[in-house]
């Protein structure tokens, strides 16, 4: 059974009176929040994942589309919604795909604002505790979760845009579920059901995660200690023993889809640096202490917010601890297999971290910034100024926000825009297959900008090759045949790329060919195989 706290019919009728003012005041914290929060992200649409199911689209809304490699276009397609989402979106709306883009990126980043508000509504009285909470979370949207090569909202628009914003939405809900009266209770857990659904059509594998987060949330908030314990440990047991078998179940691994596995150092706790290893501890320590405060503080039976606070922030330490033990457990790089290791079970941190943020966020708006505007402002800029010039470290070749219609800054863009406007739809290119690593390139990714079909490349492919093996041998080949092209000779690109179907390729500037290069700029020229 779960704690709830019997609220007088004056308490109700009160605070149904005053819910409509403050979900209007929240949603007006987020929307100015939200135009602060996207000048600190910026917007690279193109750019590292966003670019991949960027491409996925336009092959849905435009078939004709890379023809040549199209299972490194669609293969990631078959687990999600997003791809005919975003096209049906395009199509019902008849406006271009990049307003759509830009529309579902700001609006996602409303809804993640206002979900946050929400979370932290549930969990402290003070409007200053709330403003402080959302605009932390605002500020720090961006922020990288320790080593796990994800950032709470990424600064371009993927199926985690929307599951992150649902996972949040289900908390909210099963709060309520847990702690409210009549109504409110049914309202919450519909909100819940929905907005899981909603992330698991969208983003399967992080709506798994925030399933769990939601269960364990309700296993800590039963009342009875027994049963409380029994739920929790079981929960935690359970994610145990999923794992054990998943891993003894898995499929034997080649040796050259395990090459491709060794690339993924995030995926093993083990090989990330010390920092980033202490990005998993020190959330934890934060939410244990507060925790502990709260219960010395208030009791467990106190007010409904104070509880709240206290019940999330337990169900966050337990579910990290947990994510962390299976990982150690059962995501390891000497193991024989790494299907465990596939799934990333330290993605659970991204709850854990909006939590932290929230309780952080929280306790500067109540304690230290008030009703003072200065210290409001002061606040910001220094959250926000750190977040910002990283991400100028990030695109230092880009602009801060790639705005549709606007000539691209980046001379790689730039070239690959040429390539779109000035080549055969079916052409088949090739490119150093590091070239998301190239100074100056942004991780900008070729498919999504040049719209043709290319050899596989070492990053964002292998990333695709790591969640689908059967991609292995054509990943390798193609990789193989990239790797150096800049400084090989036109007789070794010859021998390497024509058995391939290769007609064009982009070489860095600096390259030495005697191939005839229709377009060159301060970074790259593109060139044809004779």
């Amino acid at each position: 059974m779960a704690t709830t706290l019997a609220v007088p019919v004056s308490e109700q009728l009160r605070q149904s009176a005053t819910r409509g003012l403050d979900q209007r005041f929240g949603a007006a914290v987020a929307s100015m929040l939200t135009i602060f929060s996207c000048a600190v992200n910026g917007y690279h649409p193109y750019a590292e994942d966003g670019g991949v199911y960027l491409a996925g689209v336009k092959r849905l809304l435009h078939p004709e589309l890379y023809p040549h490699g199209s299972a490194f276009v669609m293969e990631h397609l078959r687990f999600s919604l997003f791809a005919p989402m975003m096209a049906g979106l395009v199509r019902g709306s008849h406006v271009g795909l990049t307003v759509v883009l830009l529309a579902t990126y700001v609006a996602s980043i409303w809804v993640t604002l206002f979900a946050g508000w929400q979370l932290a509504a549930r969990c402290y009285e003070s409007r200053a505790a709330r403003c402080g909470a959302t605009m932390l979370l605002a500020a720090w949207i961006g922020l990288p979760l320790a080593g796990t090569a994800l950032m709470l909202m990424d600064p371009y628009v993927s199926a985690r845009s929307i599951s992150t914003p649902c996972t949040l939405l289900a908390l909210v809900g099963m709060l309520d579920a847990l702690q409210g009266e009549g109504r409110e209770r049914w309202r919450g857990l519909a909100l819940c059901v929905v907005s899981l659904l909603v992330a698991g059509v969208l983003h399967p594998l992080m709506a798994a995660y925030g399933l769990g987060f939601v269960l364990l949330l309700a296993a800590i908030s039963v009342r009875k200690a027994g049963m409380r314990a029994v739920g929790t440990l079981g929960l935690c047991l359970l994610a145990m023993g999923i794992a054990w078998m998943v891993q003894e179940t898995a499929a034997p691994e080649s040796a050259a889809y395990l090459s491709v596995v060794m690339t993924r150092t995030y995926w093993f706790v083990g090989r990330w640096t010390w920092y980033e290893q202490f990005g998993l501890v020190a959330p934890l320590l934060i939410l244990g202490m507060a925790g502990v405060h709260w219960q010395k503080a208030e009791g467990y039976c106190a007010r409904r917010a104070p509880l709240v606070r206290a019940l999330l922030a337990r169900a966050a330490v337990v579910g990290g601890a947990a994510a962390m033990l299976v990982a150690t457990v059962f995501a390891r790089a000497e193991l024989a297999t790494h299907l465990v290791a596939r799934l990333q079970p330290l993605r659970m941190f991204q709850v854990v971290y909006v939590v932290m943020i929230v309780v952080v966020g929280a306790a500067l708006g109540e304690r230290v910034l008030r009703r003072s505007a200065a210290r409001w402002t002061i606040a910001m800029v220094l959250l926000g100024g750190p977040m910002l010039l990283a991400q100028w470290k990030t695109f230092p070749d880009s602009a801060h926000v790639e705005l549709p219609g606007r000539t691209p800054k980046n001379a790689w863009e730039q070239a690959f825009e040429w390539i779109r406007d000035n080549t055969p739809v079916d052409a088949l290119f090739a490119i150093d297959a590091r070239y998301i690593d190239a100074p100056g390139e942004d991780a900008q990714t070729f498919r999504a900008i040049a719209e043709r079909s290319v050899l596989p490349d070492s990053a964002k492919d292998g990333g695709e090759v790591s969640i689908t093996p059967s991609l292995t041998a054509a990943w390798v080949e193609g990789v193989t045949a990239q790797r150096g092209l800049s400084a090989a000779s036109d007789a070794e690109r010859e021998t390497r790329l024509k058995p391939l179907g290769v007609q064009w390729l982009v070489l860095e500037r600096g390259a030495r060919t005697d191939f005839a290069c229709a377009y060159e700029n301060s970074a790259v020229k593109v060139c044809r195989l004779p």
